[in-house]
């Protein structure tokens, strides 16, 4: 498999600001969320440019060195959440783009990405209370815990496609020039 150069460069240069916005969700602790989705939309930015297998690869090492360089695991744990959420809906997005049936395939897809992120969330909440929570919750609780969880995930799925279609958008023309 042949890689230019500069989509080489360009992975390097969005695993290196993926792991800086891991690690600065431990520097700035209100900012914690932000920055981990900032960092997780770097995997959708490389899936979009390079490729599914490059943006497995590019995945699969920034969960690796995330591991090694950022001060708090657990925040890397819920990168690797957030960014498999993203390979997954990505992938969907191209199976589903090879299928007829427009109308049909945007309900589909919300179906993918909803059921994507409850096989990830909702047996986390169960299994993990006492991590997460530091205690067991009572069954409203739960629900309501649930319920937040359905809610943050129409936050960042929303914010992930606007930082692709307006903020990537704008700033890809200026870092990926063809033919320079």
């Amino acid at each position: 498999m042949h890689i230019k150069s500069r989509m080489m460069a360009f992975g390097g240069l969005a695993l290196a600001l993926c792991i800086l916005f891991m690690a600065l969700g431990s520097v700035f602790e209100t900012g914690t969320l932000f920055f981990l989705a900032a960092s997780s939309f770097f995997v959708g930015i490389v899936i979009r440019e390079a490729g599914m297998k490059l943006g497995l690869a590019f995945y699969l090492a920034a969960v690796l060195l995330g591991f090694i360089l950022a001060p708090n695991k657990f925040y890397v744990v819920t990168f690797g959440a957030m960014g498999l959420y993203i390979l997954a809906v990505e992938g969907a997005w191209r199976l589903l783009a090879k299928s007829s049936g427009r109308a049909r395939k945007r309900g589909l897809f919300w179906v993918i990405k909803y059921l994507v992120f409850n096989v990830m969330y909702i047996p986390a909440v169960f299994l993990l209370q006492g991590l997460l929570f530091s205690r067991e919750l009572s069954p409203a609780v739960l629900a309501g815990a649930l319920a937040a969880g359905q809610a943050g995930l129409w936050i960042y799925d929303n914010a992930y496609e606007y930082a692709q279609a307006q903020i990537w958008t704008r700033l890809r023309g200026r870092l990926l020039r063809p033919g320079e």
